[in-house]
């Protein structure tokens, strides 16, 4: 290389942009500043919100087709158990349609037969809110009054409840004329709820985060591939198969039927580090198992807690017999050691595990 060429190498310096400091921008710069701020975070209340709306007149609609078919027809739960299935295999990551919400949606068309009182008041109530009024209220105006002015006031659920036990609407009267059918300021709790509802998130198909999910999704499946290829007895029953436990839905990740231990298999993932607080949500779902699915003669369910950070992936075993499997048992069932070392290769590492 010659010295013109070093000089050139050499004059090749690389810049990043520097951000001007604010004592060189002009006077007004900070109400500019703080305008543009402003239009952002009140643009994407308004889309939040928008979509809240979009949910609820949805549900609202669904709820009417299966109210005008059921009038029609006269057919009964059933249809509605197996359109709650046949949604959920067309779409597997939304959630807001179970059997359950189906029939609130069903309840919510019924109780606001028209479409125009939907787009009011109680379409810019989160859909929590809307099952406290069904729930709780029998009586459509009364519903409206509570309606608007949990809209008005930005009240939590927990506030709407209380305000319905303590029969707001007899002390105050039920006039109506000074309710703000307006969307509160961004700090209230009415708004804070409608932009976390996990309903909004399912109807989205982004719960938690859609790539987070896609991800957790695969290796889910690397789990139900490894366990199936043992060849110690497995047996696939379902992913996130809905358990109806005294009216509240629950959704494990993966349940199997082991034909040589005679019991059913709860596998749960968690995307944290282990916590002992999910061996008791386990725990509850093996429990729903050995009540909903297993026969006389099945043994207790076993469950398997899977938990998978950015670095690790911790696998526990539980059953019905704390901190130990029966030994008829551990000897048919991969152990700790083979389940974290199969996980690894998942994308992930077995450093610095958090036990």
């Amino acid at each position: 290389m010659n010295s013109q060429d070093e000089t050139s190498n050499s004059d090749e310096v690389v810049r990043f942009a520097s951000t001007p400091p604010p004592a060189s921008l002009p006077s007004w710069y900070p109400t500019l500043l703080d305008s543009i701020s402003e239009r952002v975070s009140q643009g994407q209340l308004r889309a939040r919100l928008a979509v809240n709306q979009e949910l609820i007149t949805t549900y609202w609609n669904v709820g009417h087709d299966i109210l005008a078919r059921q009038s029609e027809q006269g057919w009964g739960a059933k249809v509605i158990d197996r359109l709650s299935a046949d949604l959920r295999d067309r779409s597997p990551d939304i959630e807001g349609f179970s059997p359950r919400n189906l029939k609130y949606m069903r309840s919510f068309a019924e109780t606001w037969f028209s479409e125009a009182i939907v787009q009011q008041p109680v379409a810019q109530l989160p859909w929590g809110h809307n099952l406290i009024l069904l729930d709780k209220l029998d009586d459509e105006s009364t519903r409206l009054w509570y309606a608007r002015m949990a809209l008005s006031e930005g009240w939590s659920r927990n506030h709407l409840v209380r305000q319905i036990e303590t029969r707001l609407h007899e002390r105050s009267g039920q006039a109506t004329s000074n309710f703000s059918t307006t969307v509160p300021a961004s700090a209230s709790a009415i708004v804070q709820a409608a932009t976390k509802d996990p309903y909004v998130f399912d109807f989205l198909e982004i719960t938690e985060s859609h790539n987070e999910r896609a991800l957790e999704g695969q290796f889910l499946q690397h789990v139900e591939r490894f366990l199936l290829e043992l060849g110690r007895g497995f047996a696939f029953v379902g992913r996130r198969l809905r358990l109806d436990v005294a009216g509240d839905e629950y959704f494990p990740d993966l349940i199997f039927y082991n034909f040589i231990l005679r019991r059913f298999v709860v596998v749960e993932l968690k995307v944290t580090k282990f916590d002992p607080g999910h061996l008791g949500q386990l725990g509850m779902y093996m429990s729903a198992v050995d009540d909903l699915l297993s026969q006389p003669e099945d043994e207790p369910t076993v469950g398997l807690l899977l938990c998978k950070t950015k670095n690790s992936v911790v696998a526990e075993w539980a059953s019905e017999i704390k901190d130990s499997l029966p030994e008829e048992v551990s000897c048919i069932l991969p152990s700790i050691d083979e389940l974290e070392a199969e996980l690894a290769g998942a994308d992930v590492t077995t450093d610095d595990r958090a036990r």
